[in-house]
């Protein structure tokens, strides 16, 4: 299946936003409830600190942020209307107003402030957005010296045996299970061949890295199923 255009992606999103917790944790088997405990915990933010949480979403991400940084504040940025909405829900119904602002936009063109953020971080959306470089260079931009990014994706895990077995999965049993879960016959479909699309760990670190970010590493999570990119913007 071949890579959807921007308005694809964006129709796609909103279609499936009334069941994508649910895809989320079923697909995963509920890893990707501890996924986002680790992305969370990796931020190395102290006291009143300000994350922006770029394809926020839903908001499980910015949500978990607030949980283990208790007096951080979270700018969650998406272009989908109807993930927004459902995210604006659970930010009420768990009185966190206050500490999460959630805004319509893209981010290929963040609508913040240059060095405004002490952290930046985007789960499992940057691989749908073919201006990797416009991005990474929107979140250097945004971020204070000294500030953290953090980008988790999708990825295959390593060894011959549990690598065959997980593609299986991957590429007969996901699709078919995620396409009846969301109600359309295509979106894991298209999640299997952005996968495959996205680049290796070597190539998007130097993507991270020309984007004026120091010190790009990468962190595999459940034998590499999903992988946490980070890097930092130099000075102080």
């Amino acid at each position: 299946m071949a890579i959807m255009k921007d308005t694809e992606v964006r129709t796609m999103f909103e279609t499936i936003a009334p069941t994508y917790d649910l895809q989320n944790s079923v697909l995963s088997l509920r890893r990707d409830v501890y996924w986002r405990k680790v992305l969370a915990r990796a931020i190395p933010i102290r006291g009143g600190g300000l994350v922006l949480d770029a394809a926020v979403g839903t908001g499980e991400v910015a949500l978990e942020i607030c949980r283990h940084h208790p007096a951080a504040t979270v700018i969650g940025l998406d272009f989908s209307p109807a993930m927004l909405k459902i995210g604006q829900q659970k930010i009420i119904s768990r009185q966190l107003s206050d500490r999460i602002r959630l805004l319509a936009g893209d981010a290929r063109w963040l609508p913040l402030r240059s060095a405004s953020m002490d952290a930046v971080t985007m789960a499992f959306g940057i691989r749908n957005i073919e201006e990797r470089s416009l991005v990474l260079h929107e979140f250097h931009r945004v971020l204070k010296p000294g500030g953290s990014l953090f980008v988790m994706e999708f990825s295959y895990p390593e060894g011959p045996l549990l690598g065959r077995l997980y593609r299986l999965y991957f590429d007969h049993i996901l699709p078919p299970l995620g396409n009846w879960l969301s109600r359309t016959d295509y979106a894991y479909s298209y999640l299997a061949a952005s996968v495959d699309e996205f680049p290796e760990d070597p190539s998007f670190l130097t993507e991270i890295e020309d984007a004026g970010f120091t010190r790009p590493e990468v962190k595999k999570l459940t034998f590499g199923i999903a992988k946490i990119f980070s890097g930092t913007k130099g000075g102080q």
